[in-house]
């Protein structure tokens, strides 16, 4: 029976762990350098607005965390940005997930403005460029690009060697080296990917009373293959 379709148990889902987000946790490597530059670099910035591009998992919202903690920038979203947009500015502000939809366009258009003058420091996060933004005035787009730009790319197997060893350590869970380096040799080479693992690997390993071992890895990886998106993960038969 395949493990994806058996419904006779379920793994523990999310036990509600927090993920360390301070400066000292971020782990920099070749693809986040020079984001982790630009956001260390604060209050020194040349122009006010920065775009952190990258996929899920990829460290935007921890750099966003970094720079909240040096800037005491208030993070906004889609409910709360027009009283940012109305004011007179000097709050820095984090505005994440700018490409999903329901944005204002006329009150984000605002805030870039204040940025620009220079009444407050912006960070824009999105996972898309910003030609692919659901945005239909020119003249938003034409003021994010007038900011840099910042990518975080895929890592190199270090990175990702040191990106399990803080997601597991996120969950006080100790493995043997041996097993990451049989995942990093083995997975599909993103931050996201090792979250979601990670987030994988431990609810197989409560289910059967196991530490994570090479086995349990290699039963994690046989099941991510199988599921053809990450919503069909929560719903398995450990033991089948």
């Amino acid at each position: 029976m395949s493990p994806l379709t058996s419904s006779a148990r379920q793994l523990p889902l999310d036990l509600g762990h927090e993920p360390s987000h301070g400066e000292d946790d971020f782990l920099v490597g070749e693809g986040n350098a020079l984001a982790y530059g630009r956001i260390t670099a604060w209050p020194d910035w040349s122009d006010a607005t920065t775009v952190l591009l990258g996929p899920a998992a990829s460290g935007k919202s921890h750099l966003a965390r970094i720079f909240a903690d040096r800037s005491q920038a208030i993070v906004t979203g889609p409910e709360t940005l027009a009283r940012f947009a109305g004011g007179t500015g000097g709050e820095n502000l984090i505005i994440e997930d700018v490409d999903r939809a329901g944005f204002d366009e006329h009150d984000l258009f605002h805030v870039l403005n204040q940025a620009m003058r220079g009444q407050r420091a912006l960070l824009l996060t999105a996972r898309t460029e910003p030609q692919d933004w659901p945005f239909k005035t020119a003249d938003v787009l034409s003021r994010v690009r007038r900011g840099p730009i910042f990518r975080l790319e895929s890592s190199d197997d270090i990175e990702l060697s040191h990106i399990f060893v803080k997601l597991f350590g996120d969950r006080q869970i100790k493995v043997d080296p041996k097993v990451i380096g049989y995942l990093v040799a083995r997975m599909e080479r993103s931050q996201q990917e090792a979250a979601i693992l990670v987030d994988l690997m431990d609810r197989l390993a409560l289910a059967k009373g196991s530490a994570i071992t090479r086995i349990i890895a290699a039963e994690a990886l046989a099941l991510r293959q199988e599921a053809e998106t990450p919503g069909q993960l929560q719903n398995l038969d450990p033991t089948s």
